[in-house]
Formats: structure tokens, sequence, C-alpha cells
């Protein structure tokens, strides 16, 4: 039997078409390997939404070649969508396979390793019509929560921003293949699934006969195929009433919202090409947070776009530190070969960069353990995973606000969902818990 190792970078659209291309390569009688010496067969999914991720795919590359010198080696994903000349440059690889042919790996695996050439690779075709490229499957990896990609690529083309470039035009799964696949994952046992998506919010406006993502939740809200889902990521702009609502207790929709700000500056904003503005953020952030006091917001800041003044980084600050969020996740401004942005004057020093990133870091750790202070003494519904901590040895659960709660180690509670209590917090974060 021969073995398959998927190494994967990047967000978690890439992890949901690795844990595809798994799953159909054992249905083959392939066998997924751990990553060692072990495996005939690497597979690489690689990530480009940053110069530095392209670099440590290729880095991936490399390390697996020099480890694994008989090994084929695959190379798919963003970075090599966009820049496929790069990973020619690296001896040894034997295919690489453009987005649109990644879901038919497994069908091709033997075409794979016999030849070394690039197979179906082709640049998008932005004026063609695009099928939504998925699984006929539901997806189900190894971890207790199932993602489920129901959108791919995006026709914002923020000025920054690689990702239209190697994914395309907006592409929807139709709604009657969602409810199945859901259906099937909770029928295997899968009690969440992570909705995620290039650009999610565009969901359903590239059908013939427009929908909307709001349009698809209530659907789903109403025939409760599976037991929560989450958002993995939603714009600003495309956040509104009936969504929120659906987060409210009841209701099947997790109350954790991930929302892009990349600036809390107005220039800056325009400059990036968001279609908001500061207020508009604001006015959101506190519609969510008066309807669903509880709820874990999280935030993705963009710092150092060329030409930001000290001044409109401090703009950016004031306004994540005056709003309830949970936590941040802040990334350095990457000039991206391909995008209006690489040939922006006013490039700013990699030390200041650093220095308002880290200025910011500090800030997301400030919010994070408020909102945890905040959640003391509150009942939580949580669902504790399959996996171990190693540091603690204590089993984790996931709140339906995005909280880690770390529980005694008991093995038959995993998988399950729990009403929780947390008890105490410690400096690292650590949180005990009581099972309601």
């Amino acid at each position: 039997m021969k073995k398959f190792y998927i190494q994967t970078l990047g967000c978690k659209v890439n992890q949901y078409e690795s844990d595809g291309i798994a799953l159909d390569l054992e249905r083959q009688g392939w066998i997924k390997g751990q990553k060692s010496k072990e495996s005939d067969v690497f597979i690489v999914n690689t990530c480009a939404v940053t110069s530095k991720a392209g670099m440590q795919s290729r880095q991936a590359v490399r390390k697996i070649i020099r480890e694994n010198p008989n090994a084929k080696v695959i190379v798919t994903g963003c970075h090599a969508q966009t820049d496929p000349d790069e990973i020619r440059k690296i001896d040894h690889t034997n295919q690489i396979v453009c987005h649109q042919d990644k879901t038919k790996i497994a069908d091709n695996i033997n075409l794979i390793c016999d030849n070394r050439s690039t197979i179906g690779f082709k640049k998008t075709d932005y004026s063609s019509t695009k099928m939504f490229m998925g699984f006929d499957h539901a997806v189900k990896g190894s971890m207790t929560r199932a993602y489920l990609k129901i959108q791919d690529g995006c026709d914002a083309f923020c000025t920054y921003c690689i990702v239209p470039h190697a994914r395309g035009s907006s592409v929807s799964m139709p709604q009657k293949e969602i409810l199945e696949h859901l259906k099937e994952l909770n029928d295997s046992g899968y009690k969440e699934v992570i909705i995620t998506g290039i650009h999610t919010g565009m969901y359903g406006l590239d059908f013939k006969k427009k929908s909307s993502l709001l349009q698809l939740l209530e659907k789903i809200n109403k025939g409760k195929p599976v037991y929560r889902i989450r958002l993995s990521s939603i714009e600003p702009g495309e956040i509104n009433e009936g969504i929120i609502n659906l987060a409210t207790k009841g209701n099947i929709l997790c109350d954790h919202f991930h929302i892009p700000l990349q600036s809390g500056d107005d220039d800056i904003l325009q400059k990036m090409k968001r279609p908001y503005n500061a207020g508009l953020f604001e006015d959101i952030i506190n519609k969510i947070h008066k309807k669903i006091p509880g709820a874990g917001i999280g935030v993705d800041i963009l710092i150092g776009f060329p030409g930001e003044s000290d001044q409109q980084f401090q703009n950016t600050y004031n306004l994540i530190a005056k709003l309830p969020i949970a936590y941040l996740h802040v990334f350095p401004f990457s000039a991206r070969k391909g995008t209006p942005a690489f040939h922006y004057d006013n490039k700013i020093y990699p030390e200041i960069i650093k220095q308002r990133c880290a200025k910011m870091r500090e800030l997301g750790k400030r919010k994070k353990q408020a909102f945890i202070k905040a959640n003391i003494d509150k009942k939580l519904e949580g669902l504790v995973l399959n996996q171990t901590d190693r540091k603690t040895g204590m089993l984790k659960a996931v709140t339906s606000n995005y909280l880690t709660v770390f529980l005694k180690n008991q093995p038959d509670l995993k998988g399950s969902i729990l009403d929780l209590k947390y008890e105490k917090n410690d400096d690292k974060t650590i949180i005990t818990t009581e099972i309601l």
C-alpha cells in the first residue's frame, strides 16, 4: 500500500482542499502517512497571501525534497498558481498542479507520479464563466470540526491582494449540495462545520438567479442539518441584521465573527480599495456587541501600507482600542508583484512596520485578556476536541464564541457538546472549567 503526506500552508480554504484530496486518495487505497521519510508521495498545498508565505511554501518544498529524495513531490495551491516559474526552479518537483485541477489529483495520481511536468496549468480567464471547483462529497478531515468551502475566488481586487489573481472570479457551491454535505457531515458525527470561502459574503451573487449568504444561512438554520456552523471570515459591509440575528441564542450560527478591517484610517482604506470606511466598521461592531454582548469578534489588521503615516496608524490603533474586540490577527504589509500596491511610492521602512505590529499585537493581547475575563463565571457551550493539549495534558474545547477551554482529560467527552463555565484564568490564559 502506497503512502502519501500533504503539507498545507495558509488559509482554511486550503485546509478544506487538502482534506478533500486526502480523502479521495484514501478511497483509492492510499494510506495517509506522517511527516516522515516513509511516504511515497508528498503534496504541498502552498499559500501566496504574503511574500513570506510564498517563501515559506518554497522552503517547505525544498525541505521535503531534501529529506525524501526518492519520493514524488506534487506542488499545488496559490503560490504554485501565481509563481509557477519559482516552483519550476526547484529541482526534483514532479508536478505543479493548478487550482482547477487540484480536486483531480487523486484521479490522476499515477499519471502525476510517472511524469515530470505541469498538468492542466493555465492562467485564469476572468471573462469566462467558471464552475465551482469542489468535491462531490463532504470533506472529512482528521480534526473534530469539519470545513465546508461554499465559495471560491474574489472580484474585489483590493490593491494589495494577490488572491484574486490566484483564485479567479467568485463562484459558489449550489445550495442543494451545501445542504447535502452538511447532512453527510452530521451523519459522520461532526457537530460543528466551519463555513469558509475566499470571499464568503459574495456567496450566491454569481448564480443566474441571484442568492445571498443570508438566504443560505436562513435555509441552514431552518433545516438544521448539523448542530452548529461557524463563519470563518466575513467582510464588514456584508454583515447585516439578519446574519447577526442568526448568531443569537437558539439559532445555528456561532456567536463569533472574524472581520477583516485592515486599516482604521479612511484614506488608507480608499487606497486599499476597501469598500467601507472606519465609521461603518465601528457601527457594525457595536451592533453585534449590543445584540450579542458575549460574541467573540476577531479582526484582521494590515500594518505598513505604502504611505501610512504615524497618525494613520494611530487612527487604526485608536479605533481598535475603543471597540469590544476579542482578538487580533496582525499582518505586516507585503508588496505582491502583480498588484497595484507593488508599485506604490512611500514604502514604509521594515523597522517601522515591525514596531507598529508589535504595538498592535500588544493591544491584541490586552483585548484577548479582557474578553476572557468578561467570560469568567458565564455559561458557555463548548465542543470538546479530539486532541489532547501537549503542554497541559488536558482536553480542549472550543466555545461558540471562540474561546479555548481546558478540561480534565476524560476521553469519553471527546467530540461532545457541553455547557461549561470558566473557573479561573492564569497569566498564560490557560483556563480550567466546571461542567454544568
